[in-house]
């Protein structure tokens, strides 16, 4: 068993703070940035929030699988963290320039850099992700680095939203579009020196023989004849979600229908008939432990993305005090960073399924008590919000090392690995989630006539809030709960197929 190195978890997991600079902060204040300082209507910035919401099914999707084919004297999955890191940082800072363009053309302006940011992300931290499942084949060592990993990511995050405001203060002087570009300025030069740490202390120690029968090109040629799997399944789900009329929900049974006929006609072909992309898609569908992960991702990026998109209404409303956000938002990450350094020694005590059904019944259950906490209680709110928090950080911490458990298994059952689709398959259900719970959000306090420009309808719409803080997000985490009961793999299982693959390399070497 490969045990890593402690400088080099830390290497790693530097790479996860630079990415959470762009992912849980910078792009929690792009919002607000659009509609208050950029000029955008709130209407414009919902569809292009929507329409690259649709366009991240594709890119995570195709990263996955380019990953997957890279080979160089850096590895697979490294050579990519450095390459996008200039490109990242970029964007970064351009998404929060204000340039002196009409409204049409900021428009256009935002679409351009919103879209690149997203991309360069995603060539980012696709093959970050799955750098964990190449680093050691230990599930263990996989479960610690996770750990650190996440810790990486809550400090990252961290620095952004609890200073974001105060630094955009102090460099604009009362000039807020100016205060956000210089801020972009310092935190894309800390994320460039970060994803260099990253790659130049972690090592991809787990090969697998690439198949050489078929070209990049003529895969993602291939993949294009394939996109309707996935594009049309996430645009039902969307339009459903947004319009909830009889028009939307005929197109979503029509549309989900025929693809789970396709799917059961394609997983009932035999392999000589199928393209070596239509083979990863069947290696996933027929992976039960990556199927049962992917409907968790959803569920707990809803349970947290609910939460975490309420706080500002919960604090300014019921609380009466919109200047504690910050500090409640630092409480929270602090806690984050010592639940996902816990996960490792608490999964070695219960077994990584058992302490996810654990977390997920325990978040829910301090969550659901927001519910009966008196109006403008601070020290119960804290004290809730904390202890749910760090029950609710050891899920992603878990989330994306059960990933690599399920790329193994799949290399074990099928004799092939594509661990960059599987993790580029669980990073885009995780943004997926996120998007949805963003405008849950607003969709619940639409339904008790919230309007922020109307003071009016504020005190309507408090039930509304107390429910999203409390029992509607406490229901994802216990559905992800009834979920994970039926997780496959016991830690036993994953020893014994993690020695199974590990003699295959080394017979496959003596070969």
């Amino acid at each position: 068993m490969t045990k890593i190195p402690f400088y080099e978890k830390v290497g790693y997991a530097t790479g996860d703070a630079a990415a959470n600079l762009v992912w849980r902060g910078a792009l929690a204040y792009l919002a607000v940035f659009y509609t208050d300082t950029f000029g955008l209507t709130a209407a414009a910035a919902a569809m292009l929030f929507l329409v690259v919401r649709l366009s991240d099914g594709v890119t995570d999707i195709i990263m996955g699988m380019i990953a997957d084919r890279t080979n160089t004297r850096w590895g697979k999955f490294r050579p990519w963290i450095l390459w996008s890191t200039p490109f990242l940082a970029l964007f970064m800072v351009l998404c929060f320039t204000t340039p002196d363009l009409s409204d049409s053309n900021k428009l256009i302006y935002a679409y351009i850099t919103y879209i690149g940011l997203t991309l360069a992300y995603t060539v980012n931290n696709v093959p970050y992700s799955a750098l964990m499942g190449v680093m050691t084949a230990s599930d263990t060592e996989r479960t610690s680095l996770s750990g650190f990993r996440f810790a990486g990511a809550f400090a990252g995050g961290l620095l952004v939203m609890g200073f974001l405001p105060d630094l955009v203060a102090y460099f604009g002087d009362g000039n807020d579009a100016l205060g956000y570009q210089y801020s972009m300025y310092m935190f894309a030069g800390i994320l460039i020196a970060l994803m260099v740490i990253t790659f130049a202390t972690t090592k991809e120690r787990v090969t697998t023989v690439v198949d050489q029968s078929s070209n990049l090109k003529a895969e993602l040629f291939d993949l294009s004849k394939n996109l309707p799997f996935i594009i049309l399944p996430l645009l039902a789900m969307s339009l459903f979600f947004y319009y909830r009329n009889i028009y939307s929900g005929i197109f979503f049974v029509i549309v989900m229908t025929s693809i789970w006929l396709l799917i059961k006609r394609l997983i009932n072909n035999t392999p000589k008939d199928m393209s070596g992309t239509q083979r990863d898609m069947v290696d996933l569908l027929t992976n039960k432990p990556w199927l049962i992960l992917l409907g968790m991702g959803f569920l707990t990026m809803m349970y947290n993305g609910i939460k975490y998109g309420t706080i500002a209404y919960y604090f300014k409303y019921q609380v009466g005090d919109d200047l504690m956000v910050g500090k409640y938002f630092i409480a929270l990450l602090l806690v984050s960073i010592l639940g996902a350094l816990c996960t490792n020694f608490l999964a070695k005590m219960l077994g990584k399924r058992k302490l996810f059904i654990v977390s997920l019944m325990i978040s829910g259950v301090l969550t659901a008590a927001f519910y009966w906490v008196p109006q403008g209680n601070i020290t119960a709110i804290f004290i809730l919000g904390c202890s749910a928090e760090f029950f609710a950080a050891i899920m992603p911490t878990l989330f994306f090392t059960m990933l690599g458990d399920s790329a193994d298994y799949s290399e074990w059952k099928n004799g092939r690995r594509a661990t960059g689709l599987i993790y580029s398959a669980g990073t885009f259900v995780q943004k997926t989630g996120g998007g949805f719970a963003g405008a849950l959000v607003l969709v619940v306090l639409a339904s008790y006539g919230y309007d922020g420009m109307d003071k009016a309808t504020i005190e309507a719409s408090l039930p509304g809030m107390q429910l999203l803080m409390s029992w509607i997000p406490a229901a994802f985490a216990f559905a992800g709960a009834a979920l994970m009961v039926f997780y496959p793999l016991t830690c036993k299982q994953n020893q014994q197929i993690g020695d199974e693959l590990r003699q295959r390399r080394a017979d496959l070497v003596a070969t």
